[in-house]
Parts: C-alpha cells; sequence; structure tokens
C-alpha cells in the first residue's frame, strides 16, 4: 500500500519530534515529503535531517501533493495558509488552535474543508478530555472556565507582564476574561484554552483565569464543565511542551487506525 504523504509547517522542537516519531517507526503509514519555515537556512537543515524537501513558500509545500499537512508553527501560519492547505486537497492537523478564536474565521476554514472534502484535525497539544467535553455539550447547555497556573517568567515578554512579577512570593491572578480575550493579548501561550473552549462552549463563553506562581515550572490547566446532568474536572500538568508534539503524533495514527480513540 502506497504511504500517505506528509507535510510539515514550522521546523522548530515540535515538528522536530513529529519528524523523528515518524522515523522511529511510531507512523508507519506516512512518509515526510516537505516541510516549510520562517527562515529557510533552518528549513533547509532541518529537511536535509529528515529527508525530505524545504520549502520557501505555501505553494511549494503543495505542489508536494501531501495528504495531510501538519502545523506546528504560530496563529498566524493558520491564518494566512489554512484555506490554501485545505483547497489544495490536503488534511490539516493544528497546534496553533488560537486562530479559530476567531469565530468568522473558523466558520470559514470549516466550510472550505466540506467544500473539498477534508478534515481539519485539532491536535489536543497539552490539555486532553475533548471526548467528554463535547458530549457534555451535546447533552444540554454547559457552563465552561479554564485555569491556568503559569511561571511568572514565561510571562515576561507578554502584555499580562508587569514590574516585580518575577519576585512575587505568593500566587497572583494576572488575566481573568474569555478565551477569546486571553488568545487576543496571549496568542503563543493560550492555544489549549481555545482548543477547550471550541470543544465545549465557544470561545466566547468560556472564561479563562490565568496565576502566576512563584517557582513553578511548566503548564497546569483545571478545566470545569457544569450542565443539568453532568459534571466534569479535568487537570492536566504538563512539564514541557513536547506533549503539543506528541499529540500531533497521536492524531496521525488515529487518522490512519481502524480503532479510533
Amino acid at each position: 500500500m502506497d504511504k500517505l504523504k506528509l507535510a510539515l509547517i514550522g521546523c522548530g522542537k515540535l515538528n522536530e519530534i513529529v519528524a523523528k516519531a515518524l522515523k522511529d517507526g511510531y507512523l508507519p503509514e506516512y512518509e515526510l515529503v516537505a516541510v516549510m519555515g520562517k527562515d529557510y537556512d533552518r528549513t533547509k537543515a532541518f529537511a536535509e535531517h529528515h529527508g525530505c524537501m524545504p520549502c520557501a513558500d505555501i505553494n511549494e509545500l503543495m505542489a508536494s501533493k501531501p495528504d495531510f499537512v501538519a502545523e506546528a508553527a504560530s496563529v498566524k501560519s493558520i491564518q494566512d495558509f489554512s484555506e490554501t492547505v485545505l483547497n489544495g486537497s490536503s488534511n490539516l492537523v493544528v497546534l496553533s488552535i488560537g486562530a479559530f478564536a476567531d469565530q468568522e474565521f473558523y466558520e470559514r476554514v470549516k466550510n472550505t474543508a466540506a467544500r473539498n472534502n477534508r478534515r481539519v484535525y485539532i491536535a489536543s497539544g497539552a490539555v486532553g478530555g475533548f471526548d467528554i467535553l463535547r458530549t457534555a455539550a451535546l447533552m444540554s447547555p454547559i457552563t465552561a472556565s479554564i485555569s491556568a497556573q503559569k511561571a511568572p517568567g514565561s510571562l515576561h515578554h507578554s502584555p499580562l507582564y508587569k514590574d516585580g512579577l518575577l519576585e512575587i512570593t505568593k500566587r497572583e491572578q494576572v488575566f481573568t476574561g474569555t478565551t477569546k480575550e486571553a488568545i487576543a493579548i496571549l496568542p503563543t501561550k493560550v492555544n489549549v484554552a481555545v482548543a477547550t473552549a471550541l470543544a465545549s462552549a465557544g470561545p466566547e463563553n468560556t472564561m479563562m483565569n490565568i496565576d502566576a506562581v512563584p517557582g513553578f515550572e511548566g503548564d497546569e490547566y483545571k478545566i470545569e464543565i457544569q450542565g443539568e446532568e453532568i459534571r466534569t474536572e479535568l487537570n492536566i500538568y504538563s512539564k514541557t511542551s513536547k506533549v503539543a508534539a506528541w499529540s500531533v503524533v497521536a492524531v496521525l495514527q488515529n487518522a490512519v487506525s481502524p480503532i479510533v480513540f
């Protein structure tokens, strides 16, 4: 059987994990055919290491006729390239889910996928439990919230940073609002919150709180769902961002598996 062609958008450490997982036999149904990155020299080095074609732009990437394109780059990359990928008859795996906090854009991408008989796979990143979140949302109207703990240093170059934050000695709330508002000011740090919102009450109706916690390492999320007949609490801690890359590998496995979890 011919292998499915896989192309990557982004050549950083996350897609490095995806490419290595393929090389190590986790994705035997796929072959890596192309990669596109922001820095072409880095893209060429990535491509040479993993035996695929380096691409300077999205048209060159799509010329490789991939069956799947996996993104691990940025919200802007999804905004700029997702419709081109779907119109090029490829399925799309998305990590930068924050792009879909824009409801109009989300609907446009969904319609483009449907028109081309393609699918957009939303990788879980550092959270999970999408099955129970979607099930609860189907049963009855729900309220949803997500609380996040982050190290003060991880917010240093964000709009949430303020003088003295690195010296705090106890937990301090630095943001409260909707997930749509959160992604607007933290486009690279709360993709998981938007994924949770899309699977449950929606980005405009899912509240988010972010606390800076001194001495904390990694990310921790608490998701709470309340409906008429069901209540769910999910607690997820991840020490590194590697879990996001492995969630892409899991999506690619599920896409071809006869048994889907």
